[in-house]
């Protein structure tokens, strides 16, 4: 009966499934939104539009016709995301999307169990390590990008090239709406730097390579950072100048030397020049002096002749004492007739070991007498 009497008045039925909504139109205007069960629309002026509740998100072209309408507000949870903000939309306590600031999204009410959470960002950009984590496990890392800084070193933290903040040792995240996060370490440890191959002219005109080194470390990573664009390049530049000028103002006899002097010399003008910089020298060592191939032969030269005259003088002066110690013997046995014929005995005792038969001049007899009066 009921039928009957609505096809009478020009009605027809539609039925409406549990994950289905039905958007009425009436003469092409936005008129109903008809939720799961049978209905009866104007059969000549309506038109039906199937919309799926599955997909949580509504979208279709008459979305803004139904808000202004106000058409299925009982069914929509509207969310708008304002400048300087973010939203976190979770279903079901999921976290599955992030809305970045002007997004406006309309979900089904009925999909499930909709949460939104609001972040503010306008005042900071760094991303709690527990949120972050959530977004990671949810694969919503696409807005987000992170940083480590290792033990031993400092992050400085740039936002579109204006230095923000130091960051110690750990793993930070950061939101990349429409900022550019760059993080520039500092080693903060003891470190080392070499500088090689020289080129120095001394005073005397004589062209020198050297090799120098030296221990630093940063002290202010701040200074360090913002003082110069790149402090060790500085620390570099500024061994090359100290080494130049006090070089430049020596002979090479003088550098030669007084090597350590010229190293303290160097090294007060490079810590007074990076301690303004943030950076502590430490030690600063000439290591090497390199000389040309000719004069190296040269010098090497000089020194064979030096150490020539050297060890003339050395066997002069042991001719001498030879000399002398002869001399005093020979003074002792003349007034010491005894001690003649002993040197005598030593003489023939050392003679006649080294020999197989020993021939006595003057006989038995004479040596045998020789004896008896050494004993008397």
């Amino acid at each position: 009966m009921e039928r009957v009497l609505n096809t009478l008045r020009g009605l027809r039925a539609i039925t409406v499934g549990e994950t289905q909504r039905a958007l009425v139109l009436l003469d092409g205007r936005v008129h109903d939104l008809l939720g799961p069960g049978r209905h009866w629309i104007n059969r000549t002026r309506s038109e039906v539009i199937t919309l799926d509740v599955g997909r949580q998100e509504l979208t279709t072209v008459y979305l803004e016709a139904m808000l202004r309408a106000g058409v299925g507000s009982d069914h929509l949870t509207a969310v708008t995301t304002t400048q300087g903000q973010l939203t976190l939309v979770s279903w079901n306590g999921t976290l599955t999307e992030v809305h970045t600031e002007g997004r406006r999204a309309v979900y089904w009410t009925e999909a499930g169990t909709l949460t939104t959470e609001t972040v503010d960002v306008s005042e900071t950009h760094v991303i709690e390590t527990g949120l972050a984590q959530r977004l990671m496990r949810a694969g919503l890392t696409r807005i987000m990008t992170s940083a480590e800084v290792p033990a031993g070193f400092k992050g400085m933290l740039t936002v579109n090239g204006v230095f923000t903040q130091v960051l110690e040792a750990g793993t930070y995240w950061f939101w990349m709406i429409g900022r550019k996060h760059v993080v520039k370490l500092i080693d903060m440890r003891q470190m080392a730097h070499e500088v090689t191959g020289q080129e120095i002219l001394t005073k005397d005109r004589v062209s020198l390579r050297v090799n120098l080194s030296a221990t630093y470390r940063v002290t202010d990573a701040v200074m360090a950072f913002t003082g110069t664009k790149d402090f060790v390049e500085a620390l570099h530049r500024a061994l090359q100048l100290a080494f130049r000028k006090t070089l430049g103002a020596r002979t090479l006899d003088q550098l030669l030397e007084n090597k350590g002097q010229v190293d303290t010399e160097a090294a007060e003008m490079v810590r007074a020049e990076m301690a303004g910089l943030g950076i502590e020298v430490g030690e600063i060592a000439l290591k090497d002096v390199i000389l040309p191939d000719e004069m190296r032969e040269i010098l090497n030269q000089v020194v064979a002749a030096q150490k020539e005259a050297e060890a003339n003088v050395i066997r002069r002066r042991e001719e001498t004492n030879a000399t002398r110690s002869l001399l005093n013997t020979a003074k002792v046995m003349s007034e010491n007739p005894v001690m003649l014929r002993l040197k005598e005995l030593e003489a023939l005792e050392s003679i006649s070991g080294r020999v197989g038969q020993l021939t006595v001049v003057n006989g038995t007899e004479g040596l045998m007498q020789d004896l008896v009066k050494l004993r008397g």
